[in-house]
């Protein structure tokens, strides 16, 4: 993070988007994280803790719910410990829509707890598929706005990214920081948690479905 932010403030640009560009690359790639940490963390919940299952209080559901829940609240002590060390820096860190943030933060959590859940069956009894999933996430953090303006990107193509739902909890995240950024068009914080509670709802019936083999296996 501390790398990337001397390379947009001392080689690029002061200023992205109408905000400090050592702010906006913060915000993006903590927000980023909130999403990607309890994601991943939560698909290996169910291999990491396959010995709890002796246990017949103790569900697979259980170890991704739990482990997506503390990456998060680590995420959450993480980006406080960084943002205050970025206002002793001088930089302007002081939210002026501290709801947003705090909301789109947890919209990024949602998400990344619904793929979690929806992933971590098929993690589980397909064989490869975690594979597919890491290789999924580069392409993914390249295209949900972290490292360039989604603004930037010229039509159709701007329109092709709003479909994914990190890109509105990234840029949200942003707007919250500064009430001036310049957001893409069709920004919706309630499609990222449309897009959320349904993966959580895939998630929790495929768990439903396939709780015996996967306590079995």
């Amino acid at each position: 993070m501390a790398f990337m932010v001397i390379v947009f403030t001392v080689i690029r640009h002061r200023v992205i988007g109408g905000i400090d560009s050592a702010v906006w690359v913060i915000a993006g790639m903590l927000a980023y994280f909130m999403f990607r940490r309890p994601a991943m963390q939560g698909i290996e919940g169910i291999n990491a803790n396959r010995a709890l299952f002796t246990y017949r209080q103790v569900r697979p559901v259980d170890t991704v719910l739990v482990r997506s829940w503390l990456e998060g609240s680590l995420m959450l002590i993480v980006a406080f410990v960084v943002l205050a060390g970025a206002g002793l820096l001088g930089l302007p860190v002081i939210p002026d829509d501290p709801l947003l943030v705090l909301g789109s933060l947890f919209g990024l959590w949602i998400l990344g707890l619904g793929f979690a859940m929806a992933c971590s069956v098929p993690n589980d009894l397909v064989p490869g598929f975690g594979h597919l999933i890491k290789l999924v996430m580069t392409p993914l953090y390249l295209l949900s706005g972290v490292l360039f303006p989604i603004t930037l990107v010229p039509y159709p193509y701007q329109q092709w990214l709003m479909f994914n739902p990190v890109v509105h909890g990234v840029e949200s995240i942003r707007l919250g920081f500064g009430a001036h950024y310049h957001v893409p068009a069709g920004l919706s914080l309630p499609f990222l948690y449309a897009f959320g509670f349904g993966l959580l709802f895939i998630g929790l019936a495929l768990h439903v479905r396939f709780v015996e083999r996967l306590i079995a296996r």
